[in-house]
């Protein structure tokens, strides 16, 4: 019998970190999942076989620990879900410089700090690092001007990412993924899937690509998309 694949999900506790572990689960993974609250975690703990590591990923400190205490672990997938949405009012001159800071901070510079501590912890050759980008985040499609700044640090993460890549000495399959619009906090009601059409498509995305390397902008359907 096959050893389970294992994966570490970042951001964890509800919508589409949550819906990962569970169809990462339901294919028979191991999955290691964080959430900022374990107090919050209620329908994480209740999915069963789940190593729940409690994680602030905008707290590097927070994030070597983590790293040092699973330092014998190795993942064949790391995926950071982890990101804000930002100030209600996305005009520039309206979003304060802490609402900014913190905006970039957390969907931009904290994911790479993340996998610079833990990339080398990705199975070699096969394992994947996925991020939660947006297609959003892409320059040359103006969607969505009322969420501009959200855009710019989701189009700062591929940037950030595309540099992270380059700098890698190793074979590595990475990927920065749009989830489609989903039914979630952030999403709203009205978006157009639920998140299970949406991490299961993810999912296969990742089992697609696995072993390919590079560096690759996908939607949940597979479909490539303009940076």
């Amino acid at each position: 019998m096959s050893t389970a694949k294992t994966a570490l999900i970042i951001g964890a506790s509800r919508g589409l970190g949550l819906g990962l572990v569970q169809r990462l689960l339901e294919d028979g993974w191991q999955v290691t999942a964080t959430v900022r609250n374990p107090h919050k975690a209620e329908a994480l703990q209740a999915l069963g076989k789940v190593q729940i590591e409690q994680l602030d990923m905008d707290d590097q400190q927070a994030v070597i620990a983590l790293s040092q205490k699973l330092k014998d672990q190795v993942f064949d997938l790391l995926f950071v879900n982890a990101g804000v949405k930002g100030p209600d009012n996305q005009l520039p001159g309206h979003a304060t410089l802490a609402e900014v800071g913190q905006l970039f901070f957390t969907n931009a510079v904290a994911p790479i700090n993340l996998a610079q501590r833990f990339v080398g912890q990705i199975r070699k050759d096969s394992g994947v690092l996925a991020f939660m980008s947006s297609v959003l985040g892409s320059v040359t499609m103006p969607d969505a001007p009322e969420l501009a700044l959200y855009k710019a640090s989701k189009a700062a993460l591929n940037s950030m990412t595309n540099s992270f890549v380059t700098q890698l000495g190793q074979k590595l399959t990475v990927l920065s993924l749009h989830p489609g619009w989903v039914k979630t906090d952030m999403g709203g009601e009205g978006a157009d899937i639920d998140v299970e059409t949406s991490t299961r498509g993810l999912i296969a995305q990742v089992n697609a690509y696995t072993g390919k390397g590079g560096h690759h902008f996908v939607n949940y359907k597979g479909e490539t998309i303009p940076w």
